[in-house]
C-alpha cells in the first residue's frame, strides 16, 4: 500500500454532501476506472487484514506435532545406543514426511484461497458515470456506491440520497429493530456510529429501500474493522474437528495404557533400559496415525472443489461434513422448486385499463430487470412505458412482507391517487366487501394460480398503511411452473429418509397445488399457515411440524421458529433462501444454503451458495456430501486399523518375550510406502450406490460409530495376530534376524497394501461387484504401483539403512501369501454383514 493520495475525513457525517465531495475529490458522475486503479493501489483493498500465511510458516508449522519431537527424540537415542545409520535413516524420513505434509498443505491452502474468490461479494459503484459491479475488496474512497433491499453494505458510506432505506445495524450495535437513514441529516462530528443517520456501516445490511452514497472509510478505517480486531476469535470447531478430538483422547488413553504394560513387563523380562525405550518409541511410532488430521482436511477441500462442479460454491469448509446428515430440507418455493418466472394465466378486472394502470405504476421492474412479479406485469401491459412517464411516482410505500402489500402514489386526472398490489387478505381488511371479487379469489386459488389483488383510493397524505381504505378493483392470477427435475429430486430425497418442507408466502390452496405437483405434499400431510405458527406454543409447533410438508403465508420469523422447532426435535435442517429476510432462519440452520441470484445478506451467513437455483442441485450437494462422509470413514478406518495391527504385533511380541519384529526405522518407512502414498487417494473414491438408499447418519455417529469401530478392530487384531503368528513361525524356521526382520517389513507393508484397495468400498465385499470394486477409484492401484516401487527400491536399494537383507523367490511367499490372507480377512467380514443384513431385511 503506497503513501494515501488525500486525507480521509475523521467524522464524513458531520459534512455536507457538497464537503464529502470535495474532501474525497469526487463527484456525482463517481471517479474514472483509472483513478480508482490509483486509490486501491495508495489505500489498500477494502478487507480486513487478513493473516496471510507464508510458504516458510507452513513448513515449519509441520515440526509443531508431539510426533515429531518423539521422532527426533528416538533419532537422539539411536546415537546414544550406538546406531548412528538409525539416526540419519529416522532424520530423513522425518524431512520426507515433512516435505510431503508441506506439499500437501500448501496445495490446501492455494484451493480454499480459490474457493474464497469464488464467493466473494459484489458490489455495485459509478465509475465514469457508469453504473458497473465490482467486486467489494475493490471499493475505494470517493466511489460512489448504489445500495437496495438485501445488500451489505461493504464499506462506510456518507448517504448523498436515500429512499425509504432501512437498515439492519444489529451486527455492528446489537440492536434487533432496523434504523431508517436519511442522507440530509445535519450531525455534530462527536454523535456516536449507532446515531448516524445519514451513515450506512460496514457490515450492516438493507431491509427496506434504497439509496446512494460516497464510500468515505474501507478497509481497516471502517468502524467494522475497528471492532473486528477487538473481537478476534476463533472459528467454531466443525462436528468432524470434535469427533477426531473425542476420538484422539480415547485412543492416546488406551495406547498409553499399552505402552505403559510394555514398560512394566520388559521391566520383568529384564530388558535392557535402552532396548525398553527404543521399544516405546517403537510402539508409539506404529501406534500414531500421524497422517489422518491432513488426510481427513484433503479429503474435505477435494469434496469442495467436486461440489463447485455440481453448481455449489462451499463458503465454511465445515459445512461439507454436515451436508451427508441432513435430515430435513426447508426450501424456499419459488425460484427453487418452482421457476419463478411468473405467467400471467388469468385476470378478473371491473376495468381493465385501471388494473393495468395500477399493475404498472405500483411496479419497480424496469425492462428486464426486477421481481419476478413486477417483471410479469411490466410484460403484460403493452402501454407500460408510456403510462410510467404518463404518471410520475410522487411517493412510495416499498413492499412489506409483515403487511404483504406495497403501494405508490401518482398523478391520475389532477389526483393524487394512492395504487396498492399485494396479498388478497392484506388488501381485504383495508376494502369495503365484495362479493364477486370473493368468489373469483376462491376460483383462482382452485386452479393452483397465485393471486394478487389491486386496489385505489384518493390519497390523503397519510403514510400510514393501517389506516388506509382503498377499493379492490382487480385480481391477477400467475402461474409459477415447477423446475425439471424437481420432482425426480423430491423422490430422490424421500428415498433417502430426508423430508422436503415447502415453504412460501403463497395461499395454501396455491402452495398445496404447487406441492402435490411435485411430490412434496400427499393426501393426510399437514399444512400449516405462518397465522396458525404464530399462535402456537413451543411444544406444539414441534408436535405439528412432524406432521407438515408445506407451510404457507410464511413470514421470515415464521421460517426461525420453524427450524428451531425441528432442531429441538433432533432434525439435522438444511434451510434454502434469498432474501434478507431469510438470514435469520439461513443463521439458525445447521445448512444454510443461499440462492446466487439472492441477495449479498443471505449469502453472507450461508455455509453454501448454489449458483443454480434449484431443488435438485440441493439434493444432488446432500448425495456428494453423504460421498464425502464415507470417504472420510473409509480413510479413517484405513489408517487407524493399519496402526492397531501394527500395535496388536508388536505387543503380543513384547509380552512373549521375544525381540521386536520391526525397528522404528522400518515402522516409520512402512508408514511412507503405505499410509503416506495410499492415503491421499481416498477423496477421489466413488459412491459405492446406496447412499441415497439409506437413512442420514447422525453427526455423533457418523465417523466413531459401533460399525466402524467393529471393522476397525476386526482388522486390527484380527490381522495383527496373524501377522504374531507368522513372526513365531519364521521364528522356528531359525532365519537369522535380518532376514526375519525383512520377511515381516515386507508382510506388513503387503497386508497393508490389501486392506487399502479393500477400504475403498465400506461395506460390499470385493467379488460381490469385481467391476464396480476396480472402478469405484482406480487411483488405488497407480498408489499401489508407487508403493510398490519405493518398496523395491528400499530393498534392492537402501537396504542397509533399514536392516533388511534382498528375499530369495521362495521367502516372497511370505508377504504374498499376507496379502492374500488380510484381504480375505476383510472380505469374509464384508459378506458377514451382508449376509446378516439380509438376514435381518428378511425378518
Amino acid at each position: 500500500m503506497d503513501t494515501p493520495l488525500f486525507p480521509i475525513p475523521d467524522a464524513p457525517h458531520a459534512l455536507s454532501v457538497e464537503q464529502i465531495f470535495s474532501a474525497l475529490h469526487t463527484s456525482k458522475e463517481g471517479i474514472g476506472s483509472k483513478e480508482a486503479a490509483k486509490r486501491l493501489k495508495a489505500f489498500g483493498k477494502n478487507q480486513l487484514e487478513e493473516e496471510v500465511v507464508s510458504a516458510w510458516a507452513i513448513f515449519l508449522r509441520q515440526f509443531k506435532n508431539i510426533l515429531i519431537y518423539i521422532l527426533f527424540g528416538a533419532s537422539l537415542l539411536s546415537v546414544l545406543i550406538g546406531e548412528v545409520v538409525d539416526f540419519f535413516v529416522i532424520l530423513t524420513i522425518v524431512f520426507i514426511n515433512t516435505f510431503i505434509g508441506f506439499w500437501q498443505e500448501l496445495k490446501a491452502e492455494s484451493s480454499i484461497r480459490e474457493l474464497k474468490k469464488l464467493t466473494e461479494s459484489r458490489s455495485r459503484v459509478l465509475r465514469d458515470g457508469k453504473p458497473e459491479e465490482i467486486p467489494s475488496s475493490e471499493i475505494v474512497p470517493g466511489d460512489l456506491v448504489l445500495v437496495r433491499e438485501g445488500e451489505i453494505v461493504t464499506a462506510d458510506i456518507r448517504l448523498i440520497e436515500s429512499f425509504s432505506l432501512l437498515i439492519d445495524e444489529s451486527s455492528l450495535t446489537g440492536e434487533s429493530m432496523p434504523i431508517s437513514k436519511d442522507f440530509d441529516s445535519a450531525l455534530d462530528a462527536q454523535t456516536p456510529p449507532y446515531d448516524r443517520k445519514n451513515m450506512l456501516l460496514t457490515g450492516t445490511t438493507v431491509v427496506r429501500g434504497e439509496g446512494k452514497g460516497i464510500a468515505a472509510k474501507t478497509g481497516r478505517l471502517s468502524y467494522f474493522a475497528s471492532i473486528a480486531e477487538k473481537a478476534k476469535e476463533a472459528a467454531p470447531e466443525t462436528p468432524l474437528v470434535k469427533a477426531m478430538k473425542v476420538f484422539a483422547w480415547r485412543y492416546v488413553i488406551a495406547t498409553g495404557v499399552i505402552f505403559s504394560l510394555f514398560f512394566i513387563v520388559g521391566f520383568f523380562q529384564k530388558r535392557e533400559l535402552a532396548d525398553l525405550a527404543y521399544i516405546l518409541v517403537a510402539g508409539i511410532v506404529s501406534a500414531v496415525p500421524e497422517g489422518l488430521p491432513l488426510v481427513v482436511t484433503l479429503v474435505v477441500i477435494i469434496g469442495a472443489i467436486s461440489l463447485h462442479k455440481k453448481k455449489t460454491l462451499v463458503r465454511v469448509l465445515g459445512s461439507v461434513e454436515t451436508l451427508g446428515s441432513a435430515t430435513v430440507i426447508a426450501s424456499d418455493k419459488t425460484g427453487t422448486i418452482t421457476e419463478g418466472k411468473l405467467i400471467i394465466k388469468e385476470w378478473v378486472a371491473e376495468d381493465l385499463l385501471r388494473l393495468q394502470r395500477t399493475a404498472v405504476l405500483c411496479n419497480d421492474a424496469h425492462h428486464e430487470g426486477g421481481d419476478p412479479i413486477d417483471l410479469a406485469l411490466w410484460r403484460w401491459v403493452e402501454e407500460a412505458e408510456e403510462m410510467r412517464k404518463k404518471h410520475s411516482r410522487q411517493w412510495s410505500y416499498p413492499f412489506d412482507p409483515k403487511l404483504m402489500l406495497m403501494a405508490t402514489v401518482h398523478e391520475v386526472d389532477g389526483k393524487a391517487i394512492l395504487s396498492i398490489k399485494g396479498a388478497y387478505e392484506a388488501l381485504k381488511k383495508r376494502a369495503v366487501h365484495n362479493e364477486e371479487m370473493e368468489k373469483a379469489f376462491h376460483r383462482l386459488l382452485e386452479k393452483g394460480l397465485r393471486v394478487l389483488a389491486f386496489g385505489d383510493a384518493v390519497w390523503e397524505g397519510n403514510e400510514d398503511p393501517h389506516s388506509w381504505k382503498i377499493e379492490i378493483h382487480g385480481l391477477v392470477g400467475f402461474l409459477d411452473p415447477a423446475k425439471e427435475g424437481v420432482k425426480e429430486a423430491v423422490g430422490l430425497a424421500k428415498a433417502a429418509h430426508i423430508r422436503v418442507i415447502m415453504l412460501t408466502g403463497d395461499h395454501p390452496m396455491t402452495a398445496r397445488a404447487i406441492a402435490q405437483d411435485v411430490g412434496i405434499w400427499k393426501e393426510g400431510d399437514l399444512i400449516l399457515t405462518g397465522a396458525e405458527v404464530e399462535k402456537m406454543e413451543e411444544a406444539e409447533l414441534c408436535k405439528e411440524i412432524k406432521k407438515a410438508t408445506v407451510m404457507a403465508r410464511i413470514l421470515p420469523e415464521h421460517k426461525y421458529r420453524i427450524v428451531k422447532a425441528l432442531q429441538k426435535d433432533g432434525e439435522i435442517v438444511a434451510v434454502s433462501g434469498d432474501g434478507v429476510n431469510d438470514v435469520p432462519a439461513l443463521k439458525a440452520a445447521d445448512l444454510g444454503v443461499a440462492m446466487g441470484s439472492g441477495s449479498e445478506a443471505a449469502k453472507s451467513v450461508a455455509e453454501m451458495v448454489i449458483t443454480d437455483n434449484n431443488l435438485k442441485v440441493i439434493i444432488d450437494a446432500i448425495q456428494l456430501g453423504r460421498v464425502i462422509s464415507d470417504n472420510i470413514r473409509k480413510v479413517i478406518y484405513y489408517l487407524v486399523s493399519t496402526s492397531l495391527q501394527e500395535i496388536c504385533l508388536i505387543s503380543l511380541s513384547i509380552f512373549a518375550g521375544l525381540p521386536l519384529p520391526l525397528s522404528a526405522v522400518q515402522i516409520l518407512w512402512i508408514n511412507i510406502a503405505t499410509d503416506g502414498v495410499q492415503d491421499k487417494i481416498f477423496a477421489f473414491a466413488k459412491e459405492e450406490g446406496h447412499v441415497m438408499k439409506r437413512h442420514p447418519r447422525k453427526p455423533s455417529q457418523k465417523f466413531f460409530d459401533r460399525a466402524q469401530l467393529g471393522r476397525i478392530v476386526v482388522f486390527g487384531l484380527g490381522v495383527g495376530s496373524l501377522f504374531f503368528a507368522l513372526y513365531c513361525c519364521v521364528l522356528l524356521k531359525s532365519f537369522d534376524m535380518a532376514k526375519t526382520a525383512s520377511i515381516m517389513f515386507m508382510s506388513v507393508v503387503a497386508a497393508q497394501w490389501a486392506n487399502g484397495i479393500q477400504a475403498q468400498k465400506e461395506s460390499e465385499p470385493f467379488f460381490k461387484n469385481v467391476k464396480k470394486s476396480f472402478c469405484i477409484n482406480p487411483y488405488i492401484f497407480a498408489s499401489l504401483g508407487l508403493g510398490v516401487a519405493l518398496q523395491l527400491g528400499v530393498f534392492y536399494l537402501f537396504p542397509e539403512w533399514f536392516k533388511l537383507v534382498p528375499l530369495s523367490s521362495s521367502d516372497w511367499i511370505y508377504p504374498v501369501g499376507m496379502f492374500g490372507v488380510s484381504f480375505l480377512v476383510v472380505e469374509l467380514r464384508k459378506w458377514i454383514e451382508l449376509l446378516y443384513k439380509c438376514r435381518n431385511l428378511r425378518q
